[in-house]
C-alpha cells in the first residue's frame, strides 16, 4: 500500500486546518500549523483564491488525509454511500467513522489514526473476541473492540490512554479503560464528528 513519507504537518498546512495527525504534539506550542499557518512551499504565503472546483478538491483531500485514505479507497466509500438511503455526504462520513482503525483511535487506544492502523494491522486488537487485522473492517453496532491481553502493557497503548482526556469520547462509544475494551453503542451521527467538514462539497466534487 502507498504511504505518505513526508512530514504530516505539511498536510495540515496545505489544507489550512488542524487535522490532528501528530497526536499530542498538535495540542502543544510545537504544532507546525500554529507556528506557520500557511501553505508549505516557496509560494505558500501568497494569497490565493480558490475556484469552486478548487474548494471541492481541497475539502475532499482534507477528509482523505484526516482518515488516512488513498483516493481509490475514498472513492469506493463515496460510491457505497451514494447507493445507500439517506444523505450521501452523511453516509460517507458514517462509513469512514466505522472503520476499525478510526474506532480504535476514537476510543483512545492510540494517539493517531495512523498509529491505530499500524497496531490493527499487527493484530493487537480483537473484535467480539476474534483477532481482526484489517484496518478498514466495518464495526457494527454492538461490536466489542478490545486490546489483546498480551498487548495491554504496550507503552504506546498505555501512553495513548493516559493522554486520551484531551479528546472527547463520542456519544456512540462506551469505553472501559481499565479492561482495555469499548463498545459501539449506536451508529455515528453527523454531530458526533467535531472537525470542520463540509461534506456537501465532496458530493459535488464526485458528482461533476
Amino acid at each position: 500500500m502507498a504511504r505518505y513519507r513526508e512530514s504530516v504537518c505539511r498536510q495540515c498546512r496545505r489544507e489550512g486546518a488542524k487535522l490532528f495527525l501528530k497526536g499530542d504534539r498538535c495540542y502543544t506550542e510545537k504544532c507546525a500549523f500554529d507556528r506557520r499557518a500557511y501553505a508549505p512551499g516557496q509560494h505558500g504565503q501568497r494569497r490565493s483564491k480558490f475556484t469552486e472546483y478548487g474548494m471541492q478538491l481541497r475539502e475532499k483531500q482534507k477528509v482523505r488525509r484526516i482518515y488516512g485514505l488513498l483516493e481509490k479507497q475514498f472513492h469506493g466509500y463515496f460510491a457505497k454511500a451514494d447507493r445507500q438511503k439517506g444523505v450521501t455526504g452523511e453516509n460517507l462520513l458514517i462509513l469512514v467513522e466505522r472503520r476499525l482503525d478510526n474506532i480504535v483511535y476514537r476510543m483512545g487506544f492510540t494517539n493517531t489514526r495512523a498509529e491505530a492502523r499500524q497496531l490493527v494491522s499487527h493484530g493487537h486488537f480483537l473484535v467480539n473476541g476474534r483477532r481482526v487485522n484489517i484496518p478498514s473492517y466495518q464495526v457494527k453496532v454492538g461490536d466489542v473492540v478490545e486490546v489483546r491481553e498480551k498487548s495491554r502493557k504496550m507503552e504506546r497503548i498505555s501512553e495513548a490512554l493516559a493522554a486520551a482526556g484531551r479528546r472527547s469520547l463520542p456519544e456512540y462509544l462506551e469505553v472501559d479503560k481499565e479492561k482495555g475494551r469499548g463498545v459501539l453503542k449506536a451508529l455515528p451521527k453527523r454531530e458526533d464528528i467535531s472537525q470542520s467538514i463540509n461534506e456537501q462539497l465532496i458530493v459535488e466534487f464526485y458528482s461533476r
